[in-house]
């Protein structure tokens, strides 16, 4: 059974229908305790850094994700999901984020290209992981995103993309996962990482 946690930040339908089209249990929820009785935690989000903090601060979110994250269960965070896992961001100076792994979140460098990137990416598999299992050598992902992960642990990396920079698009280290990009939205690629993830 898998907890997507609502903090009014998310593209939660989205994701609970992509999970219950692979056949997996998810719900809905923003309860403490059916949060960390569930057998899996999922973490979406849209939208800004300091806004979503602050609605996980109001529901009473902040210690519970922890809990979940730290306890070892499968945990995964989506999007704007992922970069709460971290420290800090730019778009929000001042806002501390979740520090469940170690790293920033930077605003993507003006280099040309256009801001938000929003489309198709290659990504570069980083090492061998669980999340990415029976998925080609490059395979392609949907983001829509102005700033990125800078991973404070070169080894929590699972996965990067190039746009005017290199983005650390995923990361693994031990029960705890991220992506930048969005599975849901992914096609099969990315129905075949919520599989990989459903069945951890």
């Amino acid at each position: 059974m898998i907890a997507i946690i609502d903090y009014d930040a998310g593209n939660l339908n989205s994701v609970e229908n992509a999970l219950k089209f692979i056949g997996a249990e998810a719900f809905v929820t923003r309860d403490a305790e059916k949060i960390l009785k569930a057998d899996k935690v999922l973490l979406p989000g849209v939208g800004a850094f300091g806004d979503a903090m602050e609605k996980l601060d109001q529901y009473g979110l902040t210690d519970v994700v922890r809990e979940a994250a730290f306890g070892g269960k499968p945990f995964l965070g989506i999007c704007l999901g992922m970069q709460l896992l971290f420290d800090e961001s730019e778009e929000t100076p001042g806002v501390k984020g979740l520090s469940i792994l170690p790293g920033k979140i930077k605003r993507i460098p003006d280099t040309g290209l256009k801001i938000p990137h929003m489309g198709w990416n290659s990504l570069e598999l980083a090492k061998e992981t669980r999340l990415f299992a029976g998925l080609p050598a490059e395979p392609f992902v949907y983001f829509v995103h102005s700033y990125y992960l800078e991973a404070g642990e070169k080894a929590d990396v699972a996965a990067c993309t190039d746009y005017g920079v290199k983005i650390h698009a995923a990361v693994e280290r031990g029960n705890v996962f991220g992506c930048q990009f969005h599975p849901e939205k992914s096609g099969e690629t990315g129905l075949q990482i919520l599989r990989n993830f459903a069945a951890l």
